[in-house]
């Protein structure tokens, strides 16, 4: 199929993106999904914390791992077969999560459910990439990624509700009935994804990720980012234990939780969004981390409060995360050459997926709960610990934006591949 001539979208265009963000509403539900449910599968399967940290993990390693190893296939085969590939095999894992019964199971089926799931996303940004012009791509991307926002205001919510009727298991089934409907419609009504095709490439794409990673300002444009996530997932696996045990949240009051902050989030996202563009990216990121950082030693030291009063905070926190996460995702784009974007984008996204695996591990050695039911111990120590990594992340930050602004100097010609 031809690219558009125009900024208009045909009702083909529409219907693959509508596809599109689904299957990104599922895959970002599946992953989110395991922090909420935290405090039932650790009762439900008599796991420690550092299990759980383990459960977590697993699924982040898995998806990282994956990403960096497909990274140089993907250009090679159809793209909507593809994408049924990992998307039949992360609705498998999905499936085995819920079917799953026991400690072991249960790391098996999240291993698989990332080594698929965690693939999805880099082969939908191609599939945009590939049916949409470049004036097309804003309000496509902005619409696919609101499935993030989406998980947490409808699915989530949804997901506890479920999970408090038919246990922990239910989730995961709803998200493979979900799933297997939108399979079956992407099978029958996505044209084939093939024009990349055509173009013939003889480089080696496992050099061309090697020679990536070798160059100094790409790896510090890669260690910011994984600062960056490890600092922002590190509090959230055991965000509903801490919620439940040490706040006394009820399991039916958790769901309002989650949808208040994701509506926080939706109505946050497009306003730092605009905002960085107005202002200076690298301060509006600073501002935002030491909020957050004050926001979270403050969360973590509460003592038993009114709902209403941790939904506040937990708004204000997540303000903080996400007003951090825009800006210096934007900055850290903007370090590659147009040669080297594909293989940069793969491995970074790759790192944010090990990154938050290396948090949930982290904080699962830190966190310690004397019995299934008793108080979380050691989160305020938790928060500590991401309160430091989140400021030296600044730094960090600072190199990656007095890179960017070097980049933007560049010639076109230097820019050419």
């Amino acid at each position: 199929m031809e690219q558009a001539k125009t900024t208009s979208l045909s009702s083909y265009q529409k219907l693959a993106v509508a596809l599109l963000a689904l299957t990104q509403f599922t895959v970002v539900l599946d992953f989110m999904v395991m922090s909420p449910l935290g405090d039932s599968l650790i009762k439900s399967l008599k796991i420690t914390p550092a299990q759980f940290g383990w459960v977590v993990s697993s699924y982040a390693f898995s998806a990282g791992i994956s990403g960096l190893l497909t990274a140089g296939f993907a250009d090679r085969f159809d793209r909507k077969r593809l994408l049924l590939f990992f998307y039949i095999g992360f609705i498998g894992g999905t499936l085995f999560c819920g079917l799953a019964n026991s400690y072991e199971s249960i790391i098996a089926a999240r291993i698989i459910t990332g080594l698929f799931g965690g693939v999805i996303g880099s082969v939908s940004m191609a599939i945009i990439t590939d049916l949409f012009t470049l004036q097309q791509r804003g309000r496509v991307m902005g619409f696919v990624q609101m499935g993030f926002g989406a998980s947490q205001v409808l699915g989530i919510p949804i997901s506890l509700y479920l999970a408090n009727i038919w246990g922990w298991k239910s989730p995961f089934l709803m998200i493979v009935g979900l799933s297997t409907i939108l399979a079956l419609v992407i099978m029958q009504a996505m044209q084939p994804v093939t024009k990349h095709l055509e173009l013939q490439n003889d480089r080696n794409a496992f050099m061309h990720l090697w020679h990536t990673v070798a160059k100094r300002n790409y790896r510090i444009g890669f260690l910011a980012t994984a600062l960056l996530s490890i600092g922002g997932f590190m509090m959230m696996p055991f965000g509903s234990v801490y919620a439940i045990n040490n706040l006394k949240v009820t399991p039916h009051q958790l769901p309002i939780i989650f949808m208040v902050s994701g509506v926080g989030s939706l109505i946050i996202m497009p306003l730092i969004g605009r905002l960085s563009d107005k202002v200076d990216k690298f301060k509006l990121f600073t501002i935002a981390s030491v909020w957050m950082v004050i926001m979270i030693l403050v969360y973590t030291n509460l003592p038993p409060i009114p709902l209403w009063s941790i939904i506040i905070f937990n708004v204000m926190m997540m303000m903080g995360i996400m007003s951090r996460m825009i800006p210096a995702t934007t900055l850290t784009t903007a370090i590659p050459v147009m040669q080297d974007r594909g293989a940069f984008m793969s491995i970074n996204s790759s790192l944010q997926q090990i990154a938050g695996g290396v948090a949930s591990f982290t904080a699962g050695m830190i966190v310690y709960q004397k019995g299934n039911f008793s108080p979380l111990e050691h989160y305020n120590t938790l928060g500590i610990v991401a309160s430091v990594i989140s400021l030296l992340c600044i730094y960090m930050v600072y190199r990656v934006s007095q890179l960017a602004k070097k980049a933007s100097k560049q010639t076109p010609i230097n820019q050419a591949v």
